[in-house]
């Protein structure tokens, strides 16, 4: 299949008349520029054509409950009463409703310009904690539904042993979600197992869930297991957890982390908003990503991430949509740039050279999202998936810009909205700007609701 634009973000550059041959696997063959296009071109009128951006970390079954919690239930309302309320919320899924949730949130995710996605996923028992006859049953929901939606999958189990540190007992609302190490190992053969007849652009990693619900001798353990695949864990989300960790383990968490665990360029430390300048510089060194989640984090209070540090460290960042209380592209880059605005006082913050701030934050979302992912992903070359996304160039938000402009323009005056094609691993799931089986996963979405408000 040959894609022709007139305009097209490549590794070099801008670039005028592309055509993009994508192989019978779903990566680019080749690019050409400077060209003509051909009777046989997918000609791709008033479009522009960008890499598209890996999502790094999200929980797909909690777009469902969106919007349920924006209520005040105490004198001063936290992460941790949220957390209260979710666990309630989830009491009430099965494995049907999280694969039907989860064909929506994949959906609009490619709707909005995403092409793949990390689905940290740690609902895997009946309620009470009773393991499903297949350990692994709600993991091979979230692939079928990734297979359904067409999306990129790195599908990564969540391990979460305790409810808090010193092996604290799992609350009745963390017991969907406890294993022991041999029931962890487990769930991760069995997916394994079910991956075997996916597209080859499904992957298995694994996720420690945080310091305070994995022990120290558990983690080295699971690390050890698989020596190869993408290793995220939540981190220093919170002051709390900050707190606590410190008092039990003597260092803060991103600081332990690093002393006593090998972390490398397969690891994503997600959220991470409460850094040292120490912590961000060694985080840096590491090789690791951060996985920010603006709307998320802003939405639960976690506080700011020190963006503008971990640039001058020459870190690595990418972006995620967590709860999917919003799932927007554009938003989570927009919100980014502006919290460091609010926090620094200062404007055009996420970037260490002269330029376009919006070129500068898509770019490292696009390469830390792929790194993050495990996925040859995020650039217009030979060899990388064929993650593709087209902007209407006829938009009114457009109009007169060129070159950089487009993404200045897109992240920070427009919206998802002028997202017209998307191609996750050259599977071309999104078309003028909707899904091809849009009507039929929003049909079961909302049968699912009624379902659940009815319960």
């Amino acid at each position: 299949m040959n894609l022709f634009a007139e305009h097209a973000l490549t590794p070099e550059g801008w670039a005028i008349n592309v055509r993009v041959t994508l192989d019978q696997h779903g990566r680019i063959a080749t690019v050409e520029s400077g060209v003509e296009p051909n009777p046989d071109d997918q000609n791709l009128r008033n479009r522009i054509l960008l890499p598209a951006l890996s999502n790094l970390h999200s929980h797909s079954f909690q777009r469902a409950m969106s919007g349920l919690t924006e209520k005040r239930l105490e004198k001063r309302d936290s992460f941790w009463s949220w957390r209260e309320l979710m666990y309630s919320f989830l009491e009430r899924l099965n494995p049907e409703q999280i694969e039907a949730i989860a064909s929506l949130v994949f959906m609009e995710m490619l709707e909005c310009g995403y092409a793949s996605v990390g689905e940290f996923h740690y609902v895997h028992h009946q309620r009470g904690g009773k393991h499903y006859e297949n350990i692994a049953e709600t993991s091979c929901r979230i692939i079928t539904a990734a297979r359904k939606a067409g999306i990129g999958l790195t599908h990564l189990p969540v391990f979460y042993m305790q409810g808090g540190l010193n092996g604290k007992k799992l609350t009745e609302g963390q017991l969907r979600f406890g294993c022991d190490l041999e029931q962890f190992l487990r769930i991760l053969d069995q997916t394994q197992a079910s991956l075997r007849d996916a597209p080859e652009d499904q992957l298995l990693g694994m996720a420690p869930h945080s310091l305070r619900a994995v022990s120290q001798e558990a983690l080295e353990k699971i690390v050890e297991s698989r020596s190869s695949g993408p290793v995220h864990i939540h981190i220093a989300e919170q002051l709390k957890e900050v707190e606590d960790i410190q008092a039990n383990y003597g260092s803060r968490p991103v600081e332990w982390l690093l002393k006593n665990v090998a972390v490398d360029s397969r690891w994503s430390l997600i959220h991470a908003t409460h850094m040292t300048q120490e912590e961000t510089q060694n985080l840096a060194k590491s090789g690791a990503v951060v996985g920010l989640c603006p709307i998320t984090e802003a939405n639960l209070g976690d506080g700011v991430f020190d963006g503008s540090g971990l640039l001058l460290s020459g870190g690595k960042y990418g972006i995620g949509s967590d709860s999917n209380v919003r799932i927007s592209l554009t938003e989570e880059l927009r919100l980014l740039e502006y919290s460091q605005r609010l926090v620094r006082k200062e404007r055009n913050v996420m970037t260490n050279e002269e330029g376009s701030v919006g070129r500068a934050l898509y770019s490292d979302a696009l390469a830390g999202g792929a790194q993050a992912l495990g996925r040859k992903s995020g650039s217009i070359a030979p060899g990388y998936w064929a993650d593709l996304l087209t902007l209407d160039s006829e938009a009114l938000t457009l109009c007169g810009c060129t070159e950089d402009e487009i993404l200045d323009r897109w992240i920070f005056s427009g919206d998802d909205s002028i997202v017209c094609d998307v191609w996750s691993a050259g599977r071309q799931m999104v078309s003028d700007g909707r899904h091809i089986l849009h009507n039929e996963i929003e049909r079961r979405y909302r049968s699912v609701i009624q379902e659940i408000r009815q319960d």
